[in-house]
């Protein structure tokens, strides 16, 4: 009899009347506006604008969930167009069934058409959003657990999971828990993008990168220990094989991407930079106005100082005029005088000289002319 171990959920959809509510669907949804949230935060801290990561997800997720369930379809093929089986079920979404890596690949390629039409970087985009995505998959693999599926072998550990349904291949009994594991893998995951992003500055697509590997080698050894079907190469599930080639992948991008552009982008968003420069140039504008007011009030200033030097030069000539004009009209006056006493001299002979004798007495007199000055 087993003690202790992890119920699974009777149901996994509650009717709200003619309404389904799934707790599979619940999971995603609640994963894609947590990597949203996060993502927006950690985009505006890097400079981004708000809002900019849930109208490029507008693009991401409908892309993802695309990929995921092709990836899915294609992996196992067998379970939905093989002998008896109802190919329909394969759009059947909500019953399960989404890659990783397909909604990853996928997702991607909807983020970098919504990055183009916002002339944004992908690289830039996928680092903000990188451990949003993490703790996505760690909300969206209770999903799993709703459905009573991604088990692995029997355990007695007093957290194995319990499976009550035997709908499908699923056989009653207590398993290893993988949703689990991953679902706490993911969580640290994204602490460890967090830490590190934090730490060393990551940028250009380095700590989406990080994620990738991280994710990657937890991924690896849980699907080893899961029990459910899949197809295997050279003794190893085909997943174990696609974590492999994508954690190489994943490492190599971060060498050579440190080696090429070290760092991490000053500019993530050309829109805010743009709204910044041109909330910038007003201001700078003005400076020059006023620079040129003062200039101009400062020629003014010298205009009257010149003016008035000039008002006083001008008074000061005139003074001048008006001086040395006063001085020879004194000179001529004084010269007047020495010929009113000098004419008596010669006015006082005789009158009976006559004329001609006055104006030889005249002409005897000495010159006093008034020399200009």
């Amino acid at each position: 009899m087993d003690l202790a171990y992890i119920p699974s959920p009777s149901h996994g959809v509650v009717h709200l009347g003619p309404i389904p509510l799934r707790g599979y669907a619940f999971c995603i949804i609640i994963g894609v506006f947590v990597a949203v949230w996060l993502g927006n935060k950690r985009w505006i801290a890097r400079g981004g604008t708000a809002g900019t990561v849930a109208d490029i997800a507008v693009w991401a997720v409908p892309f993802g969930l695309v990929g995921g369930r092709l990836y899915h379809v294609i992996t196992d093929y067998e379970l939905y167009f093989t002998h008896g089986k109802d190919w329909v079920n394969a759009f059947k979404i909500w019953e399960g069934g989404l890659g990783i890596w397909g909604a990853i690949a996928m997702g991607a390629l909807g983020a970098w058409i919504g990055c183009r039409r916002r002339g944004i970087a992908l690289p830039a985009y996928a680092d903000a959003i990188a451990p949003g995505i993490a703790f996505a998959q760690a909300i969206g693999r209770w999903g799993n657990w709703f459905n009573q599926e991604l088990y692995g072998n029997p355990t007695k550990l007093p957290w194995g999971l319990k499976i009550t349904s035997s709908s499908g291949d699923r056989v009653p009994g207590i398993y290893q828990p993988t949703f689990l594991y991953e679902s706490l893998w993911c969580i640290g995951v994204a602490l460890l993008v967090i830490w590190a992003d934090r730490r060393f500055k990551l940028g250009h697509g380095r700590a989406f990168a990080l994620y990738v590997a991280a994710y990657c080698s937890g991924r690896f050894w849980i699907e080893h220990m899961r029990s459910d079907y899949a197809h295997h190469i050279l003794g190893l599930r085909l997943n174990d094989w696609t974590a492999i080639v994508v954690f190489l992948a994943a490492v190599a991008y971060i060498v050579v991407s440190t080696k090429i552009r070290p760092g991490r982008e000053e500019t993530v968003e050309p829109r805010t930079a743009e709204a910044a420069a041109a909330a910038a140039g007003p201001a700078d504008a003005v400076e020059p106005a006023d620079a040129a007011e003062s200039g101009d009030d400062a020629s003014e200033a010298a205009g009257s100082a010149e003016d008035a030097a000039g008002t006083s030069d001008a008074a000061d000539a005139e003074a001048g005029a008006e001086g040395a004009e006063s001085a020879e009209s004194a000179e001529g006056t004084a010269a007047a005088d020495e010929g009113a006493e000098a004419s008596p001299v010669a006015l006082d002979k005789p009158a009976d000289d006559g004329p001609e004798a006055a104006a030889q007495a005249v002409a005897e007199q000495p010159s006093t002319a008034v020399k200009p000055s």
